[in-house]
C-alpha cells in the first residue's frame, strides 16, 4: 500500500512539474571540475552553463546539506506532500505564482535556462546519492522552473496582515529584545567604491560588506565557463542567482538595503448587481476565481485539499467588505527575468553593459555600488518603483480606484532614479541610509523628484562611513580592509561628554565615581581589548528604554538634545535630552555590568565572542545603535557571554587592475556541517579582522588548489 501511495504521489508531482530539460548525452559531472582553494572556496571550471549550474547546486548541497533541496521543494509547491499539512499555506501561495509564471519560462534565453536546468540536475543528483539527508518521500525530479520559482516575487504577507489587522510597524512576534544586541532597522550592509584618484595604485577599489544573521547562507564561489562567464562572488544558498555582490575581470558590484514602497492596496467598488464583480472604468468586471489543489502527507497516506482564491489583473484580492474589494498590487508580480538580469550583470564588460542589464528592472530593490577597470565608480538607488498617479499613502490605507487612471501601471523611469557617477572627492558609499548623502562633495538636494522616493536619513553608521572615506587620503587595498574594520562607536563621540558631565554633577561615589573615570579614559571603540565599552552599551540601552521591556527604543527627541536633522546631517544627533535620567541609568549600568560580568571595567572581547566549532575568540564591533561601522549582532549564551550570530559575514574588497586583486573572509565558513574542515576555519581569522587572498586567475587557483574533483561522480563528500 505504501509503495502505491508513493507511486501515486510521484505521478501527481510529475503532472504538476514542468517538463525536465534534456541534458547533453554525457553526464554533467563529466563536463565540470571543482578546485577547492584556501578555506575550501570552490572554483567551478565548467565546459558549459548547464554543467556550471549543476556544479553550484552540488556544492551548495555538499556544504550545506538538505537546505538547497528543501528550498526547491518549497518552490515547487510540494512541501506539504513531504512535510505534512502544516506546509499547506506555503504550497498554496507558491502554486498561485507558478501558474502565472510557468508559461514565461520558455521566453528566457537558453543560457539562463541552462543554468536553472543544470542547477536542478545537481540537486537531483545529490538527493539520489544522499537520500538519508532528506525526509522520506523527497522527490528528485526538480526542474529548472522549480529553481526559478525560488526567485518569484511574492506579495508582502506582513503588509497584508498589517492592513487586515490595522496595525503597522514591527511584528509583535519579532521585537528587539535586550538579549539580542546590535539588531536594528539599519543593520543591513556597507559598500564603498573609490575612484583611481583616491587609491595609491591609481585603480578603482570596491568594498562589499553585508550584515545579516549567520543563517542567511552566503556562499563564496567562483564560476568559470571559458569564453562565457568568469565571475567570483556570493551565491546565496538555494539557487544560482541570489547574487548580491561580486566581480569579474572588468567590474564588480555590491548591494545595500534601501527603503522603498513597491506596492499599493487599492479599494475597488463591488458591483451591487452582480456577485463577484467590481466596477472599473464604468464597466462591470468579473473577479478571477482560482481553484488550487495541493497534496499533503497524511501519515502514510496522501490527501489533497482544494482552496478558492480570487484575483484581478491588478493583483490578488486580500479582503472583501463594506461594498469594497481590496486588491494588493506589487512590483515584480509574475516577472521571471531576475536570473536573466543577474547573468547579464555577471557577464558585463563595461559600465554601459552593466547599466543596460540594470534597466531590465527585474531586480526590484537595493542600492547598487559599482566600480570597474576603466576607473568608473557608480551608485544607483535601484527600485522598480511605481509611478503613482495619486499621493503616497501608508500601509494601512487603501487607495480608492474607480478606473485605470487611479492605479499605477508603470515604473519611475530608470534615468530618474537617484544615481551618482564619478563624483568629486572620488568616492561613493552607502550604509543603508538614503541616497541623498552618497557623496557630500556634491550639492545635497533633500527634496525628492518623486514623492515616493526614500526620505532623507543618515544613520550614525553612515556618518562614520563618510568620516572614514570622505576625505582626501589615498588608500591601498590593504588600507581599505583595515579601515573597514574600524571599531569606533560614533555615538560615544556625540553623547559621552554630556553623560560624564551629568554623572559628575550628581556627585558620584564608590563604583560609580570610578566608572566615570574609566569612561573618561575609554577610547570610544568596541575593540576587543577596550574597557568602558561594555558599560557604555549597558547604560545606553537602559537610557534608551530597552531595559524596560520595550520592543523599540524611546523616540530620538527623548534621548538626544539635538536629534538628527537635514539642517545638520553630518553632526546630529548629539547631546542628551535628559541628563538626570542619564545619570540614573549610568548608576544602574555600573551595578548591572558588575553583576553580569564580575566587574564594570570588563573588556569588550571578554564578553563578546565568536564561537563556532572549537573556536571561541574575542571579537570587536557592535550594533548600529552605537554607531559602529563594523556591525555585529550578538545573542546571550548560557554562560552569560554574548555570542556572535550575525552582522559582518561575507566581506570582500577588490582592486580593478588588468587582473583583479582581492581579499575576502566568510565568517561562518563554506560549510554548515560541523564535521567539515571548512566549518570553522575562517572564524578566528574573521574575528581578528584578517582576510584570505582571493584566487582568481587560473594560475593562482592552481597554485592554491587543495582538492580537485568532479562533483557527483560518486556518492562521497
Amino acid at each position: 500500500m505504501k509503495t502505491f501511495i508513493l507511486l501515486f504521489a510521484t505521478l501527481l508531482f510529475t503532472a504538476f512539474s514542468s517538463p525536465v530539460a534534456v541534458p547533453p548525452d554525457d553526464e554533467p559531472w563529466q563536463r565540470v571540475e571543482v578546485v577547492r582553494t584556501d578555506k575550501g572556496v570552490p572554483h567551478i571550471r565548467a565546459k558549459d552553463l548547464y554543467a556550471a549550474g549543476y556544479a553550484l547546486a552540488w556544492l551548495q548541497s555538499e556544504d550545506h546539506g538538505s537546505q538547497t533541496g528543501m528550498r526547491l521543494l518549497a518552490a515547487s509547491g510540494r512541501w506539504a506532500s513531504v512535510a505534512g499539512y502544516e506546509r499547506m499555506d506555503s504550497d498554496f501561495a507558491i502554486r498561485r505564482l507558478r501558474v502565472k509564471a510557468e508559461p514565461k519560462y520558455g521566453s528566457l534565453s537558453k543560457d539562463v535556462r541552462d543554468v536553472y536546468d543544470g542547477f536542478a540536475a545537481g540537486v537531483n543528483r545529490f538527493i539520489k546519492l544522499h537520500p538519508g539527508e532528506f525526509p522520506e518521500g523527497m522527490p528528485s525530479d526538480f526542474t529548472g522552473f522549480d529553481v526559478l520559482s525560488t526567485e518569484l516575487a511574492q506579495p508582502s504577507a506582513q503588509k497584508i496582515r498589517n492592513f487586515l489587522n490595522q496595525r503597522s510597524g514591527r511584528s509583535e512576534e519579532d521585537p528587539t529584545t535586550m538579549e539580542e544586541e546590535g539588531k536594528g532597522p539599519d543593520d543591513g550592509s556597507n559598500a564603498w567604491a573609490l575612484a583611481p584618484s583616491r587609491t595609491k595604485s591609481g585603480k578603482a577599489i570596491l568594498l562589499r560588506n553585508p550584515h545579516l544573521r549567520w543563517s542567511a547562507g552566503y556562499y563564496e564561489a567562483h564560476m568559470t565557463v571559458p569564453g562565457v562567464l568568469d565571475f567570483y562572488g556570493d551565491f546565496r544558498i538555494g539557487g544560482p542567482f541570489g547574487v548580491i555582490g561580486g566581480f569579474n575581470r572588468y567590474l564588480g558590484f555590491s548591494t545595500t538595503n534601501n527603503s522603498q514602497d513597491l506596492d499599493e492596496i487599492y479599494a475597488l467598488d463591488a458591483d451591487p448587481a452582480k456577485p463577484d464583480h467590481y466596477i472599473f472604468d464604468g464597466s462591470s468586471v468579473p473577479l478571477i476565481r482560482e481553484l488550487v489543489t495541493v497534496p499533503f502527507r497524511n501519515g502514510d497516506a496522501l490527501s489533497t485539499e482544494t482552496r478558492e482564491f480570487w484575483s484581478t489583473p491588478l493583483g490578488p484580492v486580500i479582503k472583501r467588505a463594506e461594498g469594497k474589494i481590496y486588491v494588493f498590487k506589487y512590483a515584480g508580480e509574475g516577472d521571471v527575468r531576475g536570473g536573466e538580469q543577474f547573468l547579464r550583470m555577471m557577464r558585463a564588460r563595461s559600465l554601459d553593459e552593466w547599466k543596460d542589464a540594470m534597466k531590465m528592472r527585474a531586480r526590484t530593490t537595493s542600492n547598487f555600488t559599482y566600480a570597474d577597470r576603466d576607473g568608473n565608480i557608480f551608485y544607483l538607488w535601484n527600485a522598480a518603483l511605481p509611478r503613482l498617479p495619486h499621493p503616497p499613502v501608508d500601509e494601512l490605507t487603501a487607495v480608492p480606484a474607480k478606473g485605470i487612471k487611479d492605479v499605477w501601471t508603470e515604473f519611475v523611469p530608470f534615468e530618474s532614479l537617484p544615481q551618482v557617477l564619478n563624483p568629486p572627492g572620488g568616492y561613493v558609499r552607502n550604509e543603508n541610509s538614503s541616497h541623498h548623502y552618497t557623496n557630500v562633495r556634491t550639492p545635497i538636494a533633500t527634496a525628492n523628484a518623486f514623492p515616493n522616493f526614500e526620505e532623507p536619513r543618515l544613520s550614525l553608521r553612515s556618518q562614520l562611513g563618510l568620516q572614514l572615506v570622505g576625505g582626501d587620503e589615498k588608500f591601498s587595498l590593504e588600507d581599505i580592509w583595515k579601515l573597514k574594520h574600524s571599531y569606533r562607536a560614533l555615538l560615544a563621540d556625540r553623547v559621552k561628554p554630556d553623560l560624564i558631565a551629568a554623572v559628575r554633577a550628581a556627585k558620584p561615589e564608590g563604583d560609580v565615581a570610578a566608572a566615570t573615570e574609566l569612561l573618561g579614559k575609554w577610547d570610544n571603540t568596541t575593540s576587543p581589548e577596550s574597557r568602558g565599552s561594555v558599560l557604555f552599551q549597558e547604560w545606553w540601552r537602559h537610557y534608551s528604554g530597552l531595559r524596560e521591556g520595550r520592543g523599540q527604543a524611546l523616540p530620538d527627541a527623548e534621548r538626544y538634545a539635538k536629534p538628527w536633522s537635514t539642517e545638520d546631517p553630518l553632526n546630529t544627533p548629539r547631546g542628551l535630552a535628559d541628563t538626570k535620567r542619564a545619570a540614573e541609568s549610568f548608576a544602574w549600568a555600573v551595578a548591572e555590568t558588575k553583576k553580569r560580568h564580575g566587574s564594570f571595567d570588563v573588556a569588550w572581547g571578554e564578553v563578546h565572542r565568536v564561537r563556532r566549532g572549537s573556536v571561541d575568540v574575542p571579537v570587536g564591533g557592535c550594533g548600529n545603535d552605537l554607531g559602529c561601522f563594523r556591525i555585529m549582532t550578538f545573542e546571550r549564551a548560557a554562560d552569560g557571554k554574548m555570542a556572535a550570530i550575525g552582522g559582518d559575514c561575507w566581506v570582500l574588497a577588490v582592486e580593478f587592475g588588468d587582473v583583479p586583486r582581492a581579499y575576502s573572509v566568510l565568517a561562518y565558513g563554506q560549510s554548515n556541517r560541523p564535521d567539515s574542515p571548512y566549518h570553522a576555519d575562517q572564524a578566528a581569522m574573521f574575528a581578528a579582522g584578517e582576510a584570505k587572498r582571493v584566487a582568481f586567475t587560473k594560475a593562482d587557483v592552481d597554485k592554491q588548489a587543495i582538492k580537485r574533483y568532479r562533483p557527483g561522480e560518486k556518492a562521497v563528500r
